[in-house]
């Protein structure tokens, strides 16, 4: 029980770090300062996490970080620039998971990495396609708003003072979870599918 308990919080570790250093260190490339002053510029897991994000993670597999505070008037481009942040974290979740799925071929699907790969391989594509949903304020919403015309701006603006409710309305009735795990399991067997063909 409590190995079981070790592999998810670890493997929950790495999802979530990962995914808001990813965000943070492509804004920092990109000419903002805020994440470094913010002290977000790190690999340190306290910096990054919400305790009440993490145990709805964990129990729900919905759930989330403390969000990387980032200035996109410090981008040359800022309607590209918030794009690349914003995409940042899910492409980070997508590599841990095919690096993941590369170490199980070598480690197995027995022991204590095995198991803990297979977390961390679960969790990243969970995180990776449940933030890509186009809701405030996951990084979906952001990318999709980015990719619009100016003139959608004031529609971007309403719906994000109304994101939370909107998600968790959408989580409650199960509209999230009729789209995450058909997109995740897709996901997976697509990089199943590179897998296969690197080794």
């Amino acid at each position: 029980m409590f190995e079981d308990l070790l592999h998810r919080l670890l493997a929950l570790l790495v999802a979530l770090v990962l995914h808001e250093y990813a965000h943070a260190w492509v804004a920092t490339r990109l000419g903002d300062p805020t994440p470094r002053a913010t002290g977000r510029l790190t690999l340190n897991p306290l910096a990054h996490l919400d305790p009440i994000g993490l145990i709805m993670l964990w129990i729900f597999r919905f759930g989330w970080a403390k969000p990387v505070q980032i200035n996109p008037y410090f981008f040359r481009n800022q309607r590209q620039g918030m794009i690349l942040v914003s995409l940042a974290g899910p492409v980070m979740n997508i590599i841990i998971a095919l690096l993941g799925l590369i170490a199980l071929r070598y480690v197995g699907y027995r022991g204590f990495w095995g198991i803990l790969l297979q977390w961390i391989v679960l969790y990243d594509v969970l995180l990776a396609v449940f933030n890509l949903i186009p809701i405030p304020p996951l990084d979906g919403s952001k990318v999709l708003f980015g990719m619009l015309p100016a003139r959608f701006g004031h529609i971007a603006t309403a719906l994000e003072g109304y994101g939370w409710v909107i998600l968790l309305i959408a989580i409650y009735v199960g509209v999230i979870g009729a789209i995450l795990y058909p997109l995740a399991n897709g996901l997976l067997n697509i990089l199943n599918g590179i897998v296969a063909m690197l080794l």
